[in-house]
């Protein structure tokens, strides 16, 4: 296939674009910066130059693709909202190339939108909370919109994506503790974040593609759950940083804007997706990572 990649120079999808290549894939990889552009042409994509801000932009890689997977997104989360909201445009302007034919648009978006009932871990097949209760959601309204203008389009929802170099959620956290001198979490710290690595998401975007079913749900999870308490204190022996409980009311001025995401309690399942995909991660867990994290001076 000849699949074009939005977000090919990011964490997650340069990993994408050497999974999709290393198994015989041709890629188109969108990218936007000077910098990145000889990364990418090295990895073996072809370079492809448009912006998410700029939605037409994006139409002729996708026309001149066999698929396309989606993982394009601004992570300012000063703007998480307004970010979400414009993935929108995208979805639809991606989504107005394939209408009508059996390629496949794979979308990105979180496995919290499926966390509807408490205390369960999230399923594949659960109905999802709309955009007015999460940002997020405006992605998978948005490819709904376009499922229905005839685009084989599916999902893959991602949890805490890490390596020893980044660790999604956490690593801002990282920051945060660094700057209070303090690893914390909230109350007893079992409130869990899913996870997998960076390698397994990879190929997991890689067999979705190729399986290309229309509507399709996919959780990119390895670990259901990690405590936030095992999270802080992984951080704090890397860092030699003390951890501490801190109480709900103290979480906002802590974590600032991380602590929408740090109070609750989001386990996610992936047992739906493996038996579709024939799934089995085999990368290192997310404390196994952090134990090994890359330290900067920063």
């Amino acid at each position: 296939m000849r699949v074009f990649v939005t977000g090919a120079t990011g964490f997650i999808g340069s990993a994408v674009v050497k999974e999709l290549i290393g198994s015989g894939h041709q890629v188109i990889g969108l990218c936007r910066s000077d910098d990145k552009a000889p990364a990418l042409a090295a990895a073996g994509a072809e370079v492809y130059r448009g912006s998410i801000a700029e939605p037409d932009s994006l139409k002729e890689g996708a026309a001149r693709s066999d698929g396309v997977i989606h993982l394009a997104f601004n992570h300012d989360f000063s703007r998480f909202v307004q970010n979400c909201e414009d993935d929108r445009p995208v979805i639809k302007a991606l989504g107005s190339v394939l209408a009508g034919s059996d390629r496949p648009l794979i979308v990105t978006s979180g496995t919290g939108l499926a966390n509807t009932v408490p205390g369960q871990p999230a399923m594949e097949d659960n109905a999802i909370v709309g955009s007015d209760m999460h940002p997020r959601a405006a992605t998978e309204e948005a490819a709904a919109a376009v499922a229905a203008d005839g685009v084989n389009v599916s999902v893959v929802r991602l949890p805490q994506v890490h390596d020893t170099a980044r660790q999604g959620l956490t690593t801002p956290a990282i920051a945060i503790f660094r700057e209070k001198g303090a690893c914390a979490y909230i109350g007893d710290g079992l409130t869990r974040w899913p996870a997998a690595h960076v390698l397994d998401v990879a190929r997991l975007y890689r067999l979705a593609i190729e399986k290309a079913e229309p509507s399709a749900k996919y959780h990119a999870v390895a670990e259901e759950g990690v405590s936030m308490r095992d999270i802080a204190e992984a951080i704090g022996r890397r860092l030699k940083l003390p951890v501490r409980s801190i109480a709900r009311e103290e979480a906002p001025a802590f974590f600032g804007w991380l602590a929408r995401f740090a109070e609750h309690d989001v386990p996610a399942s992936s047992d739906k997706t493996r038996q579709k995909l024939g799934w089995e991660p085999t990368g290192a867990g997310l404390i196994a990572d952090l134990e090994h994290l890359r330290l900067s001076d920063g």
